[in-house]
């Protein structure tokens, strides 16, 4: 349902069918997750040495002590298949048994064709169709929307949805205000109907009218590449650090309150909300105002920085390997990003 005030999308998922309510939309839930972060580790030691910065300078102003970057010879959907491929083996199925593979991701490994495509291949999940998404860091979530509506509407069985990123490709190391913020790395999960839990409400946003908050000014239609927009740097992130704050904690807050608000539970009922992992000081200030306790969200970014699409299914696997989300907790995601976009999802694990 769409809110008319707002470019918001919101899909509140039915309860689960019943053996004989052969009527009823199908429920979709996470099978398995899996990460993948590179070996190569870029620390704010390393990037004094690069830009005017320090350590203590950056992880005041954003929790981040390092970040992973990718090899030279690895690619975004290197990185996603790997990450799919831990995937799987979390939720027990083989490549073949993936009706849909979705790649949210900035960083794609061409223009044409799809990440989605190469994983496809590199995976052998033979003839099994796929797409990207593009929707910054928001991404994941907006995947996550899309493969659950598939299997609740009975077309596919199992969805994979990845969040890939090899953002060091498009990181100015000149730029102190965001090449200390971005790494690379990829998450997924395995979406299926026959799961124990399930995704109970998914809701995405999207404002373009702040399109040039986040943006990489030159390398598409608009602006293709030439001399000019290569010796300008016009094809690096550019971003309005104190913009991005004030709208990060706005929709982290807003989102979460939604998500509980249309369930009919307190936002204290939610066990565990997993962030998009922008920024540590957003983060808090947004768990300060909805009075959730830190130890209740799921926080890696002093180890990875912020992976984009890739942030929350990195994070998420993370929480479900070291134990901490069980089955029956009720896991609250939330991203916001480029676009400018925003969403969030609320799951019965």
């Amino acid at each position: 349902m769409r809110d008319p005030d707002h470019a918001t999308l919101t899909t509140v998922f039915p309860k689960r069918r019943r053996a004989n309510d052969t009527a009823a939309m199908r429920t979709a839930g996470i099978l398995g997750a899996g990460g993948y972060v590179p070996d190569t580790v870029l620390s704010n030691h390393d990037l004094e040495k690069m830009v005017d910065t320090s350590d203590e300078w950056i992880f005041a102003r954003t929790g981040m002590r390092a970040r992973r970057i990718a090899s030279p010879e690895q690619a975004t959907s290197d990185m996603a298949a790997a990450a799919a491929t831990r995937a799987l083996e979390d939720a027990g199925l083989a490549a073949q048994d993936i009706d849909l593979i979705l790649v949210a991701t900035v960083t794609p490994d061409h223009m044409c064709p799809s990440a989605a495509a190469i994983v496809q291949h590199e995976i052998g999940a033979v003839d099994t169709p796929g797409f990207d998404i593009n929707a910054g860091c928001t991404g994941f979530v907006h995947g996550m929307s899309i493969g659950a509506q598939f299997i609740a509407g009975g077309v596919y069985e199992h969805v994979l949805v990845i969040g890939a990123e090899k953002l060091s490709t498009i990181m100015d190391y000149e730029d102190r205000e965001s090449c200390i913020l971005f790494g690379d790395g990829a998450g997924a999960v395995v979406l299926g109907a026959d799961a124990d839990g399930e995704i109970l409400d998914c809701h995405l946003g999207l404002d373009g009218s702040e399109a040039q908050t986040i943006w990489v000014p030159a390398g598409g239609s608009r602006l293709p590449a030439t001399e000019a927009t290569v010796a300008e740097r016009r094809h690096f992130v550019r971003l309005q650090g104190r913009r991005v704050y004030r709208f990060a904690v706005s929709k982290f807050c807003s989102e979460i309150e939604g998500l509980a608000e249309r369930k009919g539970i307190a936002v204290s009922d939610i066990d565990w909300i997993v962030p998009h992992q922008a920024n540590q000081r957003i983060t808090e200030a947004a768990a300060t105002q909805l009075g959730v306790p830190m130890e209740k969200v799921v926080c890696n970014i002093e180890q990875y920085g912020n992976t984009s699409s890739a942030s929350i299914p990195i994070a998420l696997a993370e929480a479900v390997d070291d134990g901490k989300i069980q089955p029956g907790q009720l896991v609250a995601l939330v991203a916001f990003g480029a676009g400018l976009t925003w969403g969030s999802a609320l799951v019965r694990w």
